[in-house]
């Protein structure tokens, strides 16, 4: 069996696990929002930063990428993304339809937000979001490191997501003025 895995965030630039095969792919009905609290890697209990998530929404679309996972590696990548992904439940595994860049349907493993979970915090503007953003720090690093890695990729990949682009502007200005 050919096993997919949808990134649209971090995934993009540092999947942890051996890629066949790459495609871009968009999955209907979610769209890509830095709407989940990170206590672990981005953020700490005690200062939140923001990760992105799929968050389910009527008509939206998400562009992204889809990653197979290297035969023979199946096993091992489903462990090492369970660990990784749902290191507090706020995510929630889902296998969902893509369409692949050749109109093809791809099944692929997703992680998508549980929008009753404590992290969950959908609706938040972007100036909000750009505050959280410049001063969080966790396990992995600055939280900005990853709006502006995912923000780079998507660029790299021919993927355009105005309002990440904003976002990421307006964290650049409050650092700059930090």
């Amino acid at each position: 069996m050919t096993f997919w895995v949808f990134g649209y965030g971090s995934l993009l630039w540092n999947p942890g696990f051996e890629v066949a095969q790459t495609q871009l792919a968009h999955i209907d009905g979610w769209h890509r929002s830095f709407c989940m609290r990170s206590i672990h890697h981005r953020g700490t209990p005690e200062n939140p930063g923001l990760v992105l998530a799929l968050d389910r929404a009527a008509g939206a679309s998400c562009a992204g990428l889809a990653l197979q996972v290297a035969a023979g590696h199946e096993d091992r990548t489903l462990e090492y993304l369970r660990e990784r992904e749902l290191v507090s439940a706020a995510y929630v595994e889902s296998w969902q339809d893509l369409r692949g860049q050749s109109g093809q349907t791809l099944r692929a493993l997703t992680f998508v937000i549980d929008p009753d979970h404590v992290q969950y915090c959908g609706g938040l503007d972007l100036d909000e979001q750009a505050r959280i953003i410049a001063r969080s720090v966790g396990g992995r690093g600055p939280n900005s490191d990853y709006l502006f890695n995912t923000a780079a990729h998507l660029d790299e990949l021919g993927i355009p997501d105005p309002d990440l682009h904003l976002l990421a502007q307006k964290v650049r200005g409050i650092m700059a003025a930090a």
